[in-house]
């Protein structure tokens, strides 16, 4: 597993409502500098000595603090019950273009779950990192995850990629990357060092079922049930016949004109 985080450490809360998590919490702000620690004002003097000069303290219900977590960091760890943690959260999800990464800890430190925004909020990252840190095991439920194949939500985003598709498009191409259908890589530019560098980190050979191309005319659009296009070129350089047949399973990633 590569060190990628997606998430900036500065915008990274961690959130925890025991004695004994708060000690936890003070080992995963020191992983993750600039990381911030949110306690109950019960427990002040606790997270002063967990993590100095990081801490905020709150008062009501962890509950009450939530809309506020959700609008200001684009991760939060918490070190509460998975449960807990899911109903907490579920009055203010709103979709995984716009909610943060969160992963959940036990008290213990033995594992690490994304439960929210696992590769757009950048969750199963930080989760890897904190496992990492800890000694702790991620435990990865997404499927290109769990089986170390291509995330096409990620594909090249350490790279400073972007890429362009429809919600609809991006759910047809990743079923078919995950159920084994073949898919077209077709890599007209940007850094071949894709693969080992993939989020999250990917050590396997690339599996059986993507095939590697150079050039997007040499698609058979019969044959593949996703095309993931790295180009610079433009959509409508395509032949329209091309275009039109491959169009509704169609991931496009621009890589930046001067990679760093």
């Amino acid at each position: 597993m590569n060190q990628f985080i997606s998430v900036p450490s500065e915008r990274i809360a961690v959130v925890s409502i025991t004695r004994h998590g708060i000690a936890l919490a003070g080992r995963v702000v020191a992983c993750l500098p600039g990381a911030r620690l949110f306690v109950p004002e019960k427990f002040r003097a606790e997270g002063e000595a967990a993590a100095p000069g990081a801490v905020a303290c709150y008062t009501g219900k962890t509950g009450d603090q939530i809309p506020a977590l959700f609008e200001h960091f684009d991760g939060i760890v918490a070190i509460v019950s998975l449960g807990a943690m899911v109903r907490l959260m579920a009055p203010h999800l709103k979709d995984k273009e716009q909610d943060p990464g969160v992963v959940v800890l036990d008290e213990a430190g033995r594992y690490a779950i994304p439960v929210l925004a696992g590769h757009l909020g950048g969750a199963n990252a930080l989760a890897g990192h904190i496992a990492r840190e800890l000694g702790a095991l991620p435990v990865l439920t997404t499927a290109s995850d769990a089986r170390e194949t291509l995330a096409v939500d990620l594909l090249g985003r350490e790279l400073g990629w972007t890429f362009a598709a429809t919600k609809q498009v991006v759910v047809r191409t990743s079923a078919a990357v995950v159920n084994d259908d073949p898919v077209a890589v077709v890599q007209e530019a940007g850094s071949r060092d894709w693969w080992t560098h993939h989020a999250n980190g990917r050590s396997k050979p690339l599996p059986a079922n993507i095939q590697l191309l150079t050039n997007i005319e040499d698609v058979d659009p019969s044959r593949y049930g996703a095309v993931l296009w790295i180009t610079r070129r433009a959509t409508e350089a395509l032949p329209s016949a091309l275009l039109d047949a491959i169009r509704d399973r169609l991931v496009v990633y621009t890589p930046p004109q001067n990679p760093t």
